[in-house]
């Protein structure tokens, strides 16, 4: 029978396993892009810049600790994440790095030069002036990761479409852009072409894997 010390480490080895699987860019990055919406390996490997057998290996990881499940559409296997405490741990992981890190920090400051963050960062503010209709909310992501989840009130025009669709957008009242979260430059790039076309524009950092997070301690 194994001791109570011996119990002990085995219960440590098994968060540690998990935490290991996690502990690599590309797995914290598939695990971002799933929080958004369900995909194929091929999807995730086109949208983190790697090849699939690469693709494939990081998520055999991630499935191996139970991080992400898998359903079979036709002849393709489809990623999910497990659980929204998956996204909880990938917020808290993320969040602690922007307080500790300063070169964390330092990346995040030149990536917001590239254009104006909506001031009142909370998403209750950002919605509650949207109902109102005092800002228009649009999601530049895909619309299939639109169609998955997004915030109330806000229109779907990825970024791929943005210059085509500029005619929809009111020039009279504040456009703010928001895509997949902090380290996503969707939203910033959107911004530009905004302002670019006379539009007062902003960028909201908050993203899926933050909305998921709150459904974890809700």
């Amino acid at each position: 029978m194994a001791t109570n010390r011996e119990l002990k480490t085995l219960m440590y080895e098994q968060v540690e396993r998990m935490t290991k699987s996690m502990a690599n860019a590309k797995r914290l990055e598939l695990i971002e892009l799933l929080c958004q919406s369900p995909k194929s390996v091929e999807m995730l490997a086109n949208e983190t810049g790697i090849s699939v057998k690469l693709a494939s290996a990081h998520l055999k990881e991630l499935r191996m600790s139970r991080l992400v499940e898998t359903d079979k559409q036709g002849r393709q296997v489809i990623y999910r994440v497990s659980c929204p405490e998956v996204a909880g741990l990938l917020v808290c992981l993320r969040t602690l790095a922007i307080d500790r890190m300063f070169e964390l920090q330092h990346a995040l400051q030149k990536m917001a030069m590239s254009g104006d963050h909506w001031e009142e960062t909370d998403a209750d503010t950002l919605l509650r002036k949207a109902k109102r209709g005092l800002v228009t909310v649009i999601d530049v992501r895909p619309a299939s990761e639109y169609e998955q989840q997004h915030l109330p009130y806000a229109r779907s025009i990825p970024l791929a479409e943005l210059s085509k669709r500029l005619r929809e957008l009111p020039k009279g009242k504040p456009i703010v852009a928001y895509c997949r979260g902090p380290f996503c430059l969707m939203s910033a790039d959107a911004v530009t072409l905004l302002k670019k076309a006379g539009f007062k524009a902003f960028s909201w950092c908050g993203g899926a894997a933050d909305w998921l997070a709150e459904k974890a301690v809700a």
